[in-house]
């Protein structure tokens, strides 16, 4: 059997925050876990076009904060905050909906990614577009792996794709690796995502995993 841990998971406390933060909140730790993953998945799925790189949530005793990752921060807010406003209309609505526990007080940040390119949860959105698009994957990939290692910060990328390449009949994988990375490497600060493009004769998987470089402790 394979050992794949998730480069996420395993550099927690290491290197990475937890995506989910409570701070004195009292009650059942399921229903608290079951309302962050749902309340996730539901604007995952709302904001799709977005470009979203992470969402973050952070729940106090009588408040919540969601902190949505953007490179398109504009877009989301739209004139005057009125996207905030609406967004924060439909996640009430969502979680009245699954009876999720309400806080009093929630509110919503929205965060602008200020380089979209070595962000793996935007390059994985990019290719998963192009793929959609009906462009040649080779193309896509080569095009990503370009764009991403032109940014100054990044060390070394991988873009891994796997379905029906192409619309072939049989399955099949695909991947594009410039410079080095270093998975068992803890102080590697590795971002990985994974997105899926959507097309007629089924999905493509795509994976992403960008090397920026190595943090040591102050």
């Amino acid at each position: 059997m394979t050992h794949i841990v998730h480069p996420y998971a395993h550099r927690l406390v290491i290197l990475r925050d937890w995506k989910s933060r409570w701070f004195g909140v009292q009650g059942s730790y399921q229903k608290f876990l079951k309302g962050d993953v749902l309340v996730r998945e539901f604007l995952f799925k709302k904001l799709r076009g977005f470009y979203i790189a992470d969402i973050h949530m952070e729940r106090h005793q009588q408040s919540m904060r969601i902190v949505i990752k953007t490179s398109r921060a504009g877009m989301l807010i739209g004139r005057s905050g009125e996207g905030v406003t609406r967004l924060k209309g439909l996640v009430t609505s969502f979680m009245k909906k699954n009876r999720i526990v309400m806080p009093d007080m929630l509110n919503i940040d929205i965060e602008e990614v200020k380089h979209p390119e070595s962000n793996a949860a935007l390059v994985a959105y990019m290719v998963a577009e192009g793929l959609e698009k009906r462009m040649p994957f080779r193309r896509i990939l080569k095009q990503m792996v370009e764009k991403v290692m032109a940014n100054r910060d990044v060390n070394g990328v991988k873009i891994a794709i796997s379905g029906r390449l192409g619309g072939a009949e049989m399955g099949r994988k695909e991947n594009q690796k410039r410079g080095t990375i270093p998975l068992q490497t803890f102080r590697a600060d590795i971002d990985f995502a994974r997105e899926r493009a959507h097309l007629p004769y089924g999905d493509i998987g795509v994976k992403v995993w960008i090397y920026k470089s190595e943090k040591f402790d102050k």
